[in-house]
């Protein structure tokens, strides 16, 4: 017979051990959030969910039960094979540890295919083991926090900090989406059940560190929302703003942005701001967006949106503040790299 296992204890055998976590719920939900590292093996399709569902609401739970087990009989045989590929012990769940994961792990422990636990509670009971643990504990590490205004490379210094092997927090990452009003163009957004679930992993997993760079981010990500108490150690850390080039700054963001790509969201997302800018200005980004001269758009917007709109907000007090300018990312690196080992030697 199988086991029931609490949200704790699957992440302790998920970190210390070969162990796959498998999202028995429909291809939708496994979209819209999962335990990060799960494999999706429903019982079944959104449209076989979605019927069952109506059945139960307009006839009965029984007769749910009863539907639902016809579905999934006629499949039994590739669900079973789907498992039997899998090499390691297993968790199932599903959203509430309810009959999908119940008659999941039945089945597969019956087999004898694999070692198989369910998580109790499921998908719901470790969003409130997430969230618990996100507002209560104390994240030991010292955050530097990588700030400056939109087009400083923030971003990709610090993928170029993780691949060099340092702690990085990437919180746009998690939530995707880069923070400004076309901060979702090109990205996918996570909901705020994914994003905690990927910050809480990271926070965990970095405990033991002396210190993890994140990035400069307001209280908001599009629609995700950093939780209180990671937000007010990151507003209390130190802050490095760097300062790249004005030309260096156009240049990340047609990289980064793309807007050759996406012509359309860009002119709809500048719909939304133009009103913020001075009318002659905000026309003449107009025309350089419809004729695709989008270094000419990206500057005028630099020049006259996002900054004083970041020259606005960004105020932390001096002895938070180091200033890293820099003539381009890789100059900047080796000056955070230098600036933390001066930091380190003077205790």
């Amino acid at each position: 017979m199988f086991e029931d296992i609490k949200p704790d204890e699957l992440y302790k055998r998920k970190v210390q051990q070969s162990h796959t976590i498998v999202d028995v719920r429909s291809p939708k939900e496994f979209q819209e959030s999962t335990i990060p590292g799960s494999i999706n093996i429903p019982v079944f399709t959104d449209e076989e969910r979605s019927e069952v569902g109506t059945i139960y609401k307009q006839v009965g739970p029984e007769a749910a039960k009863q539907r639902g087990l016809a579905i999934f009989s006629k499949k039994l045989p590739d669900f079973i094979a789907r498992f039997q590929q899998i090499d390691t012990p297993v968790t199932v769940f599903c959203w509430r540890g309810g009959m999908r994961s119940k008659t999941a792990a039945t089945v597969v422990d019956l087999m004898g295919v694999r070692n198989v636990t369910r998580l109790n509670g499921g998908i719901r009971a470790y969003r409130k083991w997430a969230v618990s643990l996100l507002d209560e504990m104390d994240f030991a590490p010292e955050l530097i926090v990588l700030n400056g205004g939109t087009g400083n490379g923030k971003t990709i210094i610090l993928e170029r900090l993780q691949e060099e092997g340092y702690p990085v927090i990437n919180l746009e990452q998690m939530a995707g989406h880069r923070g400004s009003i076309f901060g979702h163009i090109g990205m996918e957004p996570n909901n705020q059940r994914a994003f905690d679930f990927l910050l809480l992993e990271k926070m965990l997993e970095y405990q033991d560190e002396p210190f993890v760079f994140a990035e400069g981010e307001s209280k908001r990500i599009g629609k995700i929302t950093i939780p209180d108490k990671f937000y007010q150690k990151k507003e209390r850390s130190r802050q490095l703003f760097i300062d790249l080039p004005l030309e260096k700054r156009v240049a990340h963001i047609l990289e980064v942005y793309q807007p050759a790509k996406h012509p359309e969201r860009f002119m709809e997302a500048f719909s939304r701001i133009k009103r913020r800018i001075h009318t002659p200005i905000a026309r003449e980004i107009k025309q350089c967006l419809e004729s695709g001269e989008y270094a000419v758009a990206a500057e005028l917007l630099l020049v006259h949106y996002y900054d004083p709109q970041y020259n606005h907000s960004a105020s932390c007090p001096e002895d938070q503040q180091t200033h890293i300018r820099a003539v381009s990312v890789e100059d900047a690196i080796e000056k955070i790299k230098l600036d933390i080992q001066q930091t380190k030697a003077q205790g």
